[in-house]
């Protein structure tokens, strides 16, 4: 009947394709879903006035302080509770952070739970070991050898961690030269970050405070951990089209004198656009002019708790705005 149109939807669904011998090059569209962003969550928030002045905003025509300022307060709260459409509706309508919490505690607890499925590939002590380390490890180079305890066998982690990126649970962020497009072709298949899915799942399972985090000055906050860096890299991959595979990465130049880092690198209409996730000032991107500098790049964008602003060849974004990424 190549009439009938077939809808399927899970997070184990590639697993269950595999299962299928064949089912015709070009008969299926794959749409990638993800937890929801800032941007969904002011719209199911009742705040779509905000989500249109963001919208709207440029380094020429920023938002007000006032609204800068609540936008950020919002965004805090976002980020604690996360993306997951039921710790959302929980929080828009009891207003209760113990609440989400317990929605947040049912979700890991599910998540482990499904790792049966998996056991018939990878042991389940493997695949938990992994799935917790990935947290640990957020903002810097996965290495499998700190999953395992000190002499311990990494044997099975790699399959696991393959596991649970084919699952969405996790993302791979590969190291890239970036010596020009497409980016995807100069990776270093040993040099990964790994993303969880969610920011309010990392802040449960590493016990983040949470009445420190939502009272806090966002610029000291932004330095803090990598709740930040995380957030910033979960909306550069929902912001991308959903028909593909995401695609994101870093790069890292590791020298005894000089050592630099880029915490996301993008492509957008034919150019690389190098991003760093910072709160300090102009002073403080040496790793951004320095890529600027090697790569002889035109500008390169610094995300903070800042309003937009313009310093030379830097473009500063608020945190909130990562669509004006690719606008």
């Amino acid at each position: 009947m190549p009439q009938l149109h077939v809808a399927a939807a899970g997070s184990l669904l590639e697993f269950a394709l595999e299962e299928i011998p064949s089912h015709g090059v070009g008969r299926i569209t794959s749409i990638f879903m993800y937890p929801m962003t800032f941007s969904e969550y002011l719209i199911a928030s009742g705040s779509e006035n905000l989500e249109k002045l963001i919208r709207q905003s440029s380094p020429r025509n920023p938002p007000d302080s006032v609204f800068h300022e609540k936008i950020l307060d919002k965004l805090k709260i976002f980020q604690v509770i996360g993306g997951m459409p039921e710790t959302v509706a929980t929080y828009l309508k009891h207003r209760d952070f113990s609440r989400c919490q317990k929605v947040l505690n049912d979700l890991i607890t599910t998540i482990i739970d499904d790792f049966a499925k998996y056991k018939e590939r990878v042991p389940v002590i493997k695949l938990q070991e992994v799935f917790y380390s990935t947290f640990n490890q957020v903002g810097g180079k996965f290495k499998y050898s700190w999953v395992s305890p000190p002499g311990g066998s990494t044997s099975g982690y790699k399959d696991a961690l393959e596991l649970l990126i084919n699952a969405g649970i996790v993302h791979r962020i590969f190291h890239t030269a970036a010596r020009g497009l497409p980016l995807g072709a100069q990776v270093s298949d040993r040099k990964f970050k790994i993303l969880p899915m969610d920011t309010g799942i990392y802040q449960r399972i590493l016990g983040l405070d949470l009445s420190e985090h939502i009272v806090s000055d966002f610029n000291s906050l932004i330095n803090r951990g990598y709740l930040s860096e995380l957030f910033v890299g979960l909306e550069l991959i929902s912001h991308q089209s959903p028909y593909l595979h995401p695609q994101l990465y870093y790069w890292h130049r590791e020298a005894k004198s000089s050592n630099a880092e880029i915490d996301y690198v993008i492509s957008s209409r034919e150019h690389i656009i190098p991003i760093e996730v910072k709160a300090g000032t102009k002073g403080q991107m040496q790793s951004l002019h320095i890529f600027l500098s090697e790569r002889d790049l035109p500008w390169g964008i610094r995300i903070s708790g800042e309003n937009f602003a313009t310093y030379a060849n830097i473009k500063t974004i608020p945190i909130y705005a990562i669509s004006q990424v690719f606008a």
